[in-house]
C-alpha cells in the first residue's frame, strides 16, 4: 500500500492557544513508470494503488484498452528504501505505447506541456447505453459516500478523491491522490484491471475541479458522467459537449449545475 502520511511538527495557532504537535502530512513523492526499460514519465504522486496509477495512465496515454493489453508488470522499491519508486511494465505486442515525457509531472498538473490540444478522436465506444438517463437524486447520496471513504484526506485534509460508480449508481471504489488526475487514473486503472473498460453508464465522481484531462481521461474510458465538487473550465465543457459527456458541477447539498448532457439527467422537471 506504502506511507501515504507523515507526521511533521506543527505549530497550531487558535484564538486561545498556541502549541506545538505532531500533524499527519499527506506524503507526495515521484513514482516512475518504465516500459520495456525505457522511461516514460515520472509522476509526483501520493504512495498506494501504485499499479492502479500506472494502469490507469496507460489508458489514457496509449492504446491500453483490456487487462490483457498489459503482460507484465510490478512495482519496485529503491536500494535505500522499502518504498515503491518505479513501475515496470510491457504491453502486448501490437498494443500502440504511450509517447515518452522528459520531464516530472507534478500532482497539480495532468497533461502539462503536453500536446492537450491536439485532435482527439472521442470515446472508442458509446459512453451510454439507450435510454440511460442519471437521476438528480443520486448526486448528494454519492458525494456522501465518496466523502465517506475518504480515509487519508480526513486525516490530513490534503488528497483528492475520485470515485467509480456503476450503472446502479452504488460506488465501487474510491481511490485518493494527492494530485486529482492521479486519483482518477487510479479508479480508472482498477477498472481496467477488471476488464471493466469501456465504463459506459458509469459515472466519475471527483473532489477538486473538472480540467481538460479529467474529461479527457473520463472519455477515453468511456465514463458516462462527471460529477465533481468544483467547477469545470471552458475547455473541459467544449469537450464534454463534443463528445457527450455529462458534466456535472458544484454539486454540494442539494446544489448542482449541469454544464453537458442535460438532457441526461433527470430532474423531475419538465421544463
Amino acid at each position: 500500500m506504502g506511507v501515504t502520511t507523515s507526521g511533521r511538527s506543527i505549530v497550531r495557532v487558535t484564538a486561545t492557544a498556541t502549541d506545538r504537535r505532531v500533524d499527519a502530512v499527506a506524503v507526495e513523492s515521484p513514482l516512475t513508470i518504465v516500459l520495456d526499460g525505457d522511461v516514460m514519465v515520472t509522476t509526483m504522486r501520493t504512495p498506494g494503488h501504485d499499479l492502479d496509477l500506472a494502469a490507469g495512465w496507460l489508458v489514457n496515454e496509449s492504446g491500453v484498452r483490456a487487462s490483457t493489453d498489459i503482460i507484465g508488470m510490478g512495482a519496485f522499491a529503491t536500494a535505500t528504501s522499502d518504498e515503491v519508486d518505479t513501475v515496470r511494465l510491457s504491453l502486448a505486442p501490437g498494443v500502440r505505447p504511450p509517447r515518452p515525457r522528459a520531464f516530472v509531472t507534478t500532482s497539480a498538473c495532468g497533461v502539462c506541456s503536453a500536446d492537450i490540444l491536439a485532435a482527439f478522436a472521442g470515446p472508442d465506444a458509446a459512453l451510454h447505453s439507450a435510454g440511460w438517463r442519471m437521476p438528480s437524486t443520486v448526486v448528494a447520496p454519492l458525494l456522501a459516500a465518496m466523502r465517506e471513504r475518504q480515509r487519508m484526506f480526513a486525516q490530513t485534509g490534503a488528497l483528492h478523491a475520485a470515485a467509480l460508480v456503476g450503472p446502479t449508481m452504488d460506488v465501487l471504489w474510491v481511490r485518493e491522490d494527492v494530485g486529482r488526475h492521479n486519483a482518477v487514473d487510479k479508479a480508472i486503472g482498477r477498472a481496467l484491471f477488471d476488464d471493466l473498460l469501456p465504463l459506459a453508464d458509469h459515472v466519475l465522481v471527483i473532489s477538486g475541479r473538472i480540467s481538460y484531462e479529467i474529461v479527457h481521461k473520463a472519455l477515453t474510458a468511456g465514463v458516462a458522467a462527471i460529477v465533481a465538487v468544483s467547477g469545470p473550465t471552458t475547455l473541459a465543457i467544449d469537450l464534454a459537449r463534443e463528445h457527450g459527456l455529462v458534466l456535472i458541477g458544484f454539486a454540494r447539498d442539494d446544489r448542482f449545475n449541469i454544464y453537458s448532457g442535460s438532457e441526461r439527467v433527470d430532474t423531475g422537471d419538465a421544463t
